[in-house]
């Protein structure tokens, strides 16, 4: 591994988590890695557009423009291929990722999700922890396996639901923990002090 890792950063949609990453990154010198790459599923994403101000090569690989999902996911890899990232950040990447994709970087993939796993997985989370009226919920940060948010978690940080709270209010304060979250356990991954142990991660 070069003495930066690089990273590729992978958006579907406004890019708030690759701007906190962003701004982590510049603002903390021993932050240990470089964003490389950025890619969506989207070529609309306004996260491409995060990244071409920062000055990073940002790609769009659609879904659409390819025979099936297999053939997609095999385009998408080598466009990352071609900048050599050492590890993979989804953040806010609304498709999932195949055991192909995650054997170029093993226990290097991580997601960020808007619950405290493993309660409420999938697309609607915030939603879905409003409706079963739990009093409290979060912002989890995990390393990517095959199944749907359920790889080991590297970090949480609870969220408490108001009375008042609507599925926008929710998921703007799980946010606002996330884009520190977030950062941190990708600081974390790139200082090389992230060891897997079956289902925990341990720092050092």
């Amino acid at each position: 591994m070069s003495a930066q890792t690089r990273l590729a950063v992978l958006v579907s949609g406004s890019g708030t988590n690759l701007q906190a990453l962003l701004d982590a990154i510049a603002a903390d010198p021993d932050f240990g890695g470089e964003v490389v790459v950025v890619a969506s599923d989207r070529a609309s994403a306004q996260g491409l557009e995060r990244a071409r101000d920062a000055g990073v090569p940002a790609v769009a690989i659609e879904l659409g423009d390819h025979l099936d999902r297999a053939a997609w996911e095999q385009a998408l890899v080598a466009a990352l291929l071609e900048h050599r990232p050492d590890a993979v950040v989804l953040a806010g990447f609304m498709r999932l990722v195949t055991g192909a994709f995650l054997s170029h970087w093993p226990d290097r993939v991580v997601n960020t999700h808007p619950s405290l796993l493993p309660a409420f997985r999938g697309a609607h989370a915030v939603r879905d922890a409003l409706e079963y009226g739990v009093k409290v919920t979060g912002s989890t940060v995990h390393l990517v396996d095959e199944k749907v948010d359920h790889g080991p978690v590297i970090a949480q940080r609870a969220v408490e639901i108001r009375e008042d709270d609507d599925e926008d209010s929710l998921h703007e304060r799980i946010k606002a923990v996330e884009h520190e979250l977030f950062p941190h356990c990708v600081r974390l991954l790139c200082q090389g002090r992230l060891t897997v142990d079956g289902r925990h991660v341990r720092v050092s």
